[in-house]
């Protein structure tokens, strides 16, 4: 050791020392850098240390201690800048779970900077690939020159006065955006940052979010990813993100590279912070981008294979592939809930993130093999008090054996509510028997929810998201379009609950673009008012298309990027959108916490009534006849089911939703209602361009509508209207 030492010492370090195993990853205290790693089965494990251009290796030396299965190593003079990596020695022998080569250059799991962002090459592989012998085939080249490189990090960072926003669920409204995309086109952004963690955070990012009510930002994945060998072949990236290596670095593509991303990151929390934004990370710790027993060998494979996988228990040369990648972590490990805790922890702590929605939920809920609500995960996730603090939301299911979990998951979490989207897609196209979900989904979900003790809040609700159409898409396309991905058009799902409303694309026919743009108003009009928490994706409020793409994952391209051309920032969908926000946040019976009991009190009133066309509550003939789309919904603002904070009933105004999907114009009959004597206000007309009523002005201009009187809807359209709380 002496030697090694020495070696060290010659290029401006001190010396190497025992160090602590307390800690895992690279740790800056003033002085120098701890360094500590997990394996178990590894016989050797030595850190390597890189000049700034990334490529040269300065320094080789042995982890100099062992603690149980943590090796560790201090190295004093080891400054914040320092690009390393491991290369750790033990076996290969594939088919017993182990495929150690220290021939290649690895990522610690616990880097907190990247030197710049991963890209498959062809000497990342642990084995020969072509051979007829397969992963089997040992492979001697080094990648070391060529591997990107962890980088010690110095955490401080000027926070100031930065306070979580704490946005209440039931006023949350969360945009699921892509960092880059979102901003890489804006014109009122700094040409130099666009596409950054500095874009995002920008006045004109900012100021476009709260223009449309959003107060908590989703983003997709900014955990450092790979794009895989075969993406790069093509010319192609993994856009999304969805291909996690580092999971406490921030990508570094969306940076200015190395540990400036991390301080870059931070600004743009601060900025979302301090304009009352939160922000939610989109996490993906059901798999790595290291693939199956053919992938690349980048970290975790060579560490401890067996330690992070879960492997077949018939032959471990083989992962078990729950989430349709190739692989997936092992979350009943305690290796692997470390680092999930550790980095969840991290991410909260030092990068001030408030929440994190979950790719894939289902396989982390997983034991041995099936999905279990008293999982190892939800019982570490449950009692962590940094977590508690935090929104938690799952994407409930996976590829594997009962891994679709819409409203499997125990309280406190909340969902992606996947059966929401498919019920007023559905519906909102005009098919058959599709009222009784519709009107379930509408009022929260509680078939759903309510059997694990969780409320309404517990349905987060889509209509789309990243992964398919987009809402302009969703009503001009009634087919996928993903040739550009280079898979003739198989990816992607096919099924997608679309109607293109006449014509597939784009048409000049105005009748046609009319009713698109009225289905566009309806599905939005329709999240805004449901019980839950209503996600929008991002740009849908300007009518992005994707030309018909329903699986951009791969499309770092005007495709997937926002188009800020003036006549998109002046859709009318952007205002009508801030007006749904607007009124949604001003309405308490749109932010139940609590589902409704459909009851009457001594008055007659009940929290919700159903209507029929003719003004007379719903029959049961009525529900269950296919042909019925249209209904009147009337939410009682006297009987909200929720206590302010001066102990009493919290209430507002009644709101009164006509509902016509037909295709056909029909006259709604204003119900009778005990508490609605005064009439009802329009205040939202899903027609019009603007969604106003078709009086224009002020509200109090408008004339009420009272109950026995008739109103004829347009076909596929929808009117929501108010009425001040009577005694």
């Amino acid at each position: 050791m002496a030697g090694e030492n020495a070696t060290v010492a010659g290029q401006g370090y001190e010396r190497v020392e025992r160090g602590s195993p307390q800690r895992l990853g690279a740790h800056w205290d003033g002085k120098g850098t701890n360094f500590a790693i997990h394996s178990v089965p590894a016989e050797r494990i030595e850190l390597c240390l890189y000049a700034e251009d990334g490529s040269t290796e300065i320094a080789r030396v042995d982890m100099p201690d062992r603690t149980g299965d943590v090796w560790h190593g201090y190295l004093r003079g080891c400054a914040p800048g320092t690009r390393y990596g491991f290369r750790v020695h033990g076996p290969y022998q594939p088919d017993e779970g182990l495929r150690f080569n220290a021939h290649k250059l690895l990522l610690d799991p616990y880097a907190l900077a990247l030197d710049r962002p991963l890209r498959g090459a062809a000497d990342q592989y642990g084995y020969i690939p072509g051979t007829e012998v397969e992963d089997f085939a040992f492979d001697e080249t080094d990648n070391g020159a060529n591997a990107v490189k962890c980088v010690v990090v110095d955490t401080a960072f000027d926070w100031g006065d930065d306070t979580p926003p704490a946005v209440p669920w039931n006023k949350t409204v969360f945009y699921e955006v892509h960092v880059k995309g979102f901003t890489c086109q804006h014109p009122d952004v700094p040409e130099d940052i666009r596409g950054s963690y500095a874009a995002m955070g920008s006045d004109a990012a900012i100021a476009h979010l709260k223009q449309i009510g959003v107060n908590s930002v989703e983003l997709l994945p900014v955990q450092a990813f790979i794009d895989d060998e075969r993406l790069v072949n093509d010319g192609l990236v993994n856009y999304w993100g969805y291909n996690t290596l580092g999971f406490f670095a921030p990508e570094p593509r969306y940076g200015s590279g190395g540990s400036a991303a991390v301080n870059e990151f931070k600004s743009m929390v601060k900025a979302l912070h301090a304009a009352g934004i939160e922000v939610i990370l989109d996490v993906v710790y059901n798999h790595t981008g290291e693939g199956n027993h053919l992938g690349p060998t980048l970290s975790f494979k060579g560490i401890d294979h067996a330690g992070y996988y879960r492997l077949s228990p018939e032959d471990k040369r083989f992962c078990v592939d729950y989430t349709g990648t190739g692989n997936t972590l092992d979350s009943s490990s305690p290796l692997v809930l470390r680092l999930v805790m550790d980095s969840l922890r991290y991410w909260v702590e030092e990068m001030h993130v408030d929440g994190f929605r979950f790719d894939l939920a289902s396989t982390l809920g997983r034991g041995v093999n099936d999905f279990d609500q008293r999982s190892a995960f939800f019982s570490v996730i449950q009692q962590d008090p940094v977590l508690a603090k935090v929104k938690l939301i799952a994407e409930p299911w996976d590829v594997g054996p009962t891994g679709y979990q819409v409203g499997g998951f125990p309280a406190p979490w909340a969902e992606w509510n996947g059966k929401y989207r498919d019920a007023i897609r559905d519906f909102w196209r005009g098919e058959d028997g599709t009222l009784p979900e519709f009107a379930a989904r509408l009022c929260g979900s509680a078939d759903l929810f309510g059997g694990s003790r969780r409320g309404p809040l517990a349905s987060v609700n889509i209509v789309t998201v990243h992964d398919g159409f987009t809402l302009q898409d969703l009503v001009s396309y009634n087919e996928k379009h993903n040739e550009a991905n280079g898979e003739d058009n198989r990816d992607g799902e096919s099924h997608n609950r679309s109607w293109n409303c006449g014509v597939e694309g784009p048409t000049d026919d105005e009748a046609i673009t009319a009713l698109r743009e009225r289905q566009k108003r309806n599905m939005a009009t329709t999240l805004f008012m449901s019980q839950g928490v209503p996600l929008l994706l991002g740009g849908d409020e300007m009518g992005r298309t994707q030309g018909g793409s329903n699986n951009g994952y791969c499309q770092d391209s005007e495709i997937s990027w926002y188009d800020w051309s003036a006549e998109r920032r002046e859709d009318p969908l952007v205002q009508y959108v801030r007006r749904l926000s607007a009124f949604r946040k001003s309405h308490a019976v749109l932010q139940r916490t609590r589902f409704f009991g459909g009851n009457a009190d001594e008055a007659g009133r009940k929290d919700i009534g159903w209507f029929s066309v003719w003004g007379l509550e719903m029959t049961q003939e009525e529900w269950t006849s296919p042909g019925v789309r249209c209904v009147a919904a009337l939410l009682d603002g006297a009987r909200t089911a929720e206590v302010g904070e001066d102990g009493n009933e919290v209430t507002g105004d009644s709101v009164l939703m006509l509902i016509n999907a037909s295709p056909d114009d029909t006259v709604f009959t204003i119900p009778e209602y005990a508490g609605a004597p005064a009439g009802w206000t329009p205040r939202i007309d899903t027609a019009t361009l603007d969604g106003q009523p078709v009086v224009e002005g002020d509200v109090a201009d408008i004339t009420p509508w009272h109950a026995g009187e008739q109103h004829s809807l347009p076909a596929h359209s929808m009117v929501v209207l108010t009425q001040p709380v009577h005694p």
